[in-house]
């Protein structure tokens, strides 16, 4: 199956079949340089796989997890493309989850003022929403995505057959995106998750999600309206992410409780907990109300010092934006 973000001169196709890592060759151009990242995580077979079929592979591995996505990392792929005398026409490939999209992503945007970047999502949450889009980033201490850009990829390439060597945790954390997309959009992808076997239904998860994202980021590309709804949950879920050391819980784990306070009916809190059950998430967190407050102060979606646009849903599919004082907050913690 093919999508096509439509963004004018950014526009880009998004790939998704089974067996998809063994013909990359039928979407990017393989004949020139290309700096593979990719991180201990991924399996050794993927990387050899997608190595083999480059002209001129080269590669870069982080290690596993967020503590890798650094300026002294974007900094050290940078320099290996100087090293090996990367130009204008070569391009970067990320082959992994959204830490290696990221990074990888933000050393294409920066390298010579941008070559290429192709990204081979390997994990289910940057497969159902971090490989499309064109946020690139790296964190700060422990401040997430605080410097970065928007820079689209070239094209998109998903093979849900890779899916295979998660671990059961890695896996569920990534399905909190598509569920988030329900919520804020399509309310019958989030019955899936109520009335399906989620597992026998991941290939309509992925392609459902991806519409949703699609649609929003054409219509506001740069995040300066309706694409802050795709921000539901995280505003929360990055200061309980971030005030646990980025170690204690996973992304998709810290937004499924971002997201929680945010839903407006009770009865529909009441669904997506029965659903977190069924996805074996946390329903609690053992944190500070203070020290994910400081965290979430420094977040990059503050409008000002004062204020915030948070994303709220009072009905399933259906989402809203409201500009509240930052100070309150603390209220939903």
């Amino acid at each position: 199956m093919k999508l096509t973000m439509d963004l004018e001169t950014n526009s880009y196709d998004i790939h998704l079949d089974n067996g998809l890592l063994h013909k990359i060759a039928d979407f990017m151009d393989v004949h020139r340089k290309v700096m593979v990242v990719t991180d201990s995580g991924v399996p050794g077979q993927y990387l050899d796989t997608v190595m083999k079929q480059l002209s001129h592979p080269y590669s870069y591995c982080l290690k596993a997890g967020e503590s890798s996505k650094t300026l002294e990392n974007f900094k050290a792929v940078c320099k290996a493309m100087l090293d090996h005398h990367f130009t204008r026409k070569d391009a970067v490939l990320a082959l992994g989850g959204g830490v290696v999209g990221d990074l990888a992503g933000f050393a294409a945007a920066s390298y010579m003022r941008g070559i290429d970047f192709i990204n081979i999502p390997t994990t289910t949450l940057a497969q159902i929403d971090s490989s499309i889009g064109g946020k690139v980033a790296v964190d700060l201490d422990d401040a997430k995505n605080i410097i970065g850009a928007f820079y689209q990829p070239k094209t998109v390439i998903i093979d849900p057959l890779v899916l295979s060597t998660l671990s059961k945790r890695h896996y569920r954390n990534g399905l909190v995106e598509a569920l988030k997309a329900g919520l804020i959009y399509d309310r019958e992808l989030f019955e899936i998750f109520e009335n399906e076997d989620i597992h026998a239904s991941l290939e309509t998860i992925l392609e459902r999600s991806l519409r949703v994202k699609k649609a929003v980021v054409e219509a506001d590309e740069k995040e300066k309206g309706i694409r802050k709804i795709l921000n539901f949950g995280h505003t929360i879920g990055h200061g309980i992410e971030s005030a646990g050391g980025l170690t204690a819980l996973l992304h998709g784990e810290a937004v499924a409780l971002g997201m929680l306070p945010m839903i407006e009916d009770e009865q529909l809190r009441k669904r997506c907990r029965d659903i977190y059950k069924k996805l074996d998430l946390p329903l609690t967190y053992d944190l500070s109300k203070e020290a994910i407050y400081e965290w979430m102060l420094k977040d990059k979606k503050a409008d000002g010092e004062d204020l915030i646009t948070i994303v709220k849903v009072a009905e399933c599919g259906k989402a809203k934006l409201v500009t509240v004082p930052f100070i309150d907050l603390y209220n939903y913690l």
